[in-house]
């Protein structure tokens, strides 16, 4: 397949994967306006367990799910648990394109926690990209002007601890196996939010039980229209897609709960993207970036109940390359 047409394909894969990932948010929003985030994740996560553990099951290289770096593995699976909450409340209290504007930071706050934790160095142009990004974050919450509730506190801290569960991974994923990296989270996820659930519990109705299990098929779609993006277009071409979530916030926003974005909120939303797509195609240059934190996560901002997309590319990679080296043993042997 040409270069062209294989990018163009990537492109196309990861727009309808972002549009898939608004969908999942909206139904985030949705029921967390009669849910707490505990027991949302809970559902989700349940009902997705079952065809993640497939995939998990796929992992058939040697080894025990003993980490090798046991203190950053429990730090990253508390970042992610954490994140998971924060972020479904933003969502259930924020306007959709607020939160987007704020999770669109990520890109930012993981270059700069690269700094200390890979040893990662930052040249002029990525660190003033990093500087006119927190100022677009400072457009959108505008401190002093705009009302600010506990829910533009939780967005950030989304953020930020997403940002750090990222750079964790890029630090130790090279040493960890994926399935070790996917299930550590999830399990504690299961086990934090079952433990808080009596205490937050409301009955469910059917058709609340049925948007769940949507939103836990909608959460593995996406992922996977994701990975095949991947396999299609380089990072340079896939990551900045995610951009497009913005635009199925204005559009849900507006059809499904009334919200309209601000003047101020646009044009901060805009300088963020901005800046995190110039650190993007700044990382893809070897010289800039050792690490290319950013590009090497591969993961829109996620909640902690699926596995990151970046141990899922990681894992059918590996099965790609056993398969292959199984083949070719199998003809030589023939031979």
């Amino acid at each position: 397949m040409p270069v062209a047409q294989s990018n163009l394909r990537g492109a196309l894969l990861s727009l309808a994967a972002f549009g898939v990932y608004a969908t999942h948010d909206v139904l985030v929003k949705f029921l967390g306006s009669s849910y707490s985030p505990f027991q949302l994740i809970f559902f989700s996560g349940l009902l997705g367990f079952p065809l993640v553990t497939i995939l998990l099951m796929s992992d058939r290289t040697d080894g025990n799910l003993i980490p090798r770096h046991p203190w950053w593995t429990a730090l990253r699976t508390t970042t992610a648990v954490l994140n998971g909450i924060f972020g479904f409340y933003a969502f259930s209290v924020l306007p959709l394109a607020q939160c987007y504007a704020i999770f669109f930071a990520m890109p930012i706050l993981i270059t700069l926690l690269a700094i200390p934790i890979l040893g990662e160095k930052i040249g002029l142009h990525r660190g003033v990209a990093v500087v006119v990004g927190l100022i677009g974050v400072l457009i959108v919450l505008r401190p002093g002007d705009a009302d600010l509730g506990f829910g533009h506190l939780a967005a950030l801290l989304g953020a930020l601890l997403g940002s750090m569960t990222s750079v964790i991974v890029r630090k130790i994923g090279h040493d960890e196996r994926p399935i070790v990296l996917m299930l550590y989270p999830m399990v504690a996820n299961f086990v934090v939010m079952a433990l808080a659930l009596p205490f937050v519990y409301v009955p469910i109705p059917m058709e609340h039980l049925g948007l769940l299990g949507c939103m836990a098929l909608l959460g593995l779609v996406g992922g996977l229209l994701v990975i095949a993006a991947y396999r299609r277009a380089p990072a340079i071409i896939v990551a900045p897609m995610q951009y497009s979530q913005i635009i199925w916030a204005l559009i849900y926003g507006f059809l499904i709960f009334e919200e309209k974005i601000d003047l101020w909120t646009g044009i901060g939303t805009g300088v963020i993207i901005l800046a995190g797509i110039y650190i993007v195609l700044r990382e893809d240059k070897p010289a800039v970036s050792r690490n290319r934190p950013v590009l090497e996560t591969r993961s829109r901002f996620d909640f902690g109940n699926y596995p990151r997309i970046s141990l899922w590319l990681r894992l059918s990679e590996r099965r790609r390359m056993r398969d292959k080296v199984e083949g070719l043993a199998g003809r030589e042997g023939d031979a």
